[in-house]
């Protein structure tokens, strides 16, 4: 009974129409209230206040790690009594869909983080993703070297003056990651990285190269891949690394950006089954530009493709000529990234993967469709396709209701958190282990069922 009270809370926890009396009632009762209720988005004052006076340091973590909540909210986390709080502050919410966004805290409390006595909270702040640039580049005269090493990042936004004083940094880690900013437009800076083996491979990947350390190179087969990439390689060494007997090298050249199609699809190269594009620095920097996306999306390069369907920012053209590219992983991505992927599509890979990624993107995508399935699904052998039955709008309550005694426990989860379900199942599956969580979350449960519910857990 202890795990199925437990289960249903976390359900009531996260059910959207909890009414604010019980949310307090939760937040303010027990040791732990479920991570549900204090994630949520939107909280009331009141319920803000109490969790951040919880005397459990692992509710107000929670909180510091919440997409739900407001920088400013969080932010009033950076004074708490427990380092493990204002760790979890200063790295952030962790984030699994892509397409979260989360706003930075406000920059006056990244630096008091920055400036905590407790170093683990330095570290988290430093490690986190999710640092607004106006802070990154304010790093740049920080004291601790670490955060020079991260202002180092933002380069390209650093003032001449702070760029020159961190190529030469009292700190060496901090001078040698200055250098592999600066060697994009100094060749002189570039051959003095090709003398560190830590930096070696980096600066030939990017850094501006003179003729003659490009043909040392070459000649000396120096990490060749990281070299192909480079943009200032000359015309002929990159003809050159184009017949290389590494199929590495060459893959790498025919993803150069200054090829045409016919030169690019000369090249002999083989594209990884599952590679993703994520490699390709020329288009992951220009997801946003349409010049860009175009030579991408319309390239027969597979990896080209790939890491075009990355971007949510396709124009329609590109979007249909993408989609009828019969290619699994990039319509994986698209699904993922784009929000005007057609339905076929997003079938076609909900059919291809199943599980949970399945789950979650029939859940989440605003294109995945919900008119049909009912009568599609409903009785198709495969549990996964008949959950998909619950979307339709014009499922019945009987539907519902079989479908909540389903073999298949996704299923009958599924049904079980569906509004139509009838009240008298409803009320059933709050006792049934596996669906306890579903029908807590459920917005068709009274709230006299949630109080019962709080009441049974002890709260």
């Amino acid at each position: 009974m202890v795990a199925f009270h437990s289960s249903a809370l976390d359900g009531v926890a996260r059910n959207p129409v909890l009414p604010e009396a019980l949310l307090l009632r939760m937040l303010g009762g027990g040791e732990r209230p479920p991570r549900g209720a204090v994630q949520r988005g939107g909280l009331p004052e009141p319920a803000v206040g109490l969790v951040l006076g919880h005397p459990n340091p692992g509710v107000r973590i929670d909180f510091a790690e919440s997409a739900g909540a407001e920088p400013g909210q969080r932010a009033r986390l950076v004074g708490d009594s427990s380092p493990k709080v204002r760790a979890a502050l200063a790295y952030g919410p962790e984030v699994y869909d892509p397409r979260t966004k989360v706003a930075p805290l406000p920059d006056a409390v990244c630096a008091r983080l920055l400036d905590d006595p407790d170093p683990s909270v330095r570290t988290a702040l430093l490690g986190s993703p999710h640092l607004a640039p106006s802070f990154v580049v304010s790093m740049a005269t920080h004291r601790d070297p670490a955060a020079r090493r991260r202002a180092v990042r933002a380069w390209e936004s650093l003032p001449p003056g702070e760029r020159s004083a961190l190529l030469a940094d009292p700190d060496a880690e901090v001078r040698r990651a200055a250098a592999l900013g600066e060697c994009r437009r100094d060749a002189h800076v570039t051959a003095e990285l090709l003398r560190d083996p830590k930096s070696a491979a980096e600066a030939l990947r990017h850094g501006l190269l003179g003729r003659g350390d490009a043909e040392r190179c070459v000649a000396e087969r120096t990490h060749l891949a990281a070299l192909a990439e480079n943009p200032s390689l000359p015309a002929d060494l990159v003809e050159r690394l184009a017949v290389d007997p590494d199929e590495d090298v060459r893959l790498a050249v025919s993803l150069r950006p200054e090829l045409d199609e016919t030169r690019r699809m000369a090249i002999d190269f083989t594209a990884g089954e599952f590679d993703r594009g994520d490699g390709v620095r020329w288009v992951r920097d220009g997801l946003a530009d349409p010049e860009v996306l175009r030579r991408a999306a319309t390239s027969a390069h597979p990896l080209l493709r790939r890491a075009a369907a990355r971007s949510p920012h396709l124009e329609p053209d590109l979007l249909c000529l993408l989609a009828r590219v019969e290619d699994p992983v990039l319509e994986s991505l698209l699904g993922i990234y784009h929000p005007d992927t057609p339905e076929e599509v997003l079938m076609r890979v909900f059919a291809r993967l199943g599980g949970t990624f399945s789950a979650w993107m029939a859940e989440t995508h605003p294109r995945f469709p919900r008119v049909g399935l009912a009568a599609r699904f409903a009785d198709h052998p495969d549990g996964n396709y008949r959950r998909l039955a619950v979307r339709d709008p014009a499922a019945t309550p009987e539907l519902i209701e079989r479908l909540s005694h389903d073999p298949a426990v996704w299923t009958r989860q599924a049904a079980a958190g569906d509004p139509r379900l009838p009240l008298h199942r409803l009320r059933e599956a709050l006792h049934v282990a596996e669906l306890a969580s579903s029908a807590g979350a459920n917005p068709a449960l009274p709230e006299d069922e949630m109080a019962a519910v709080l009441d049974r857990a002890g709260v």
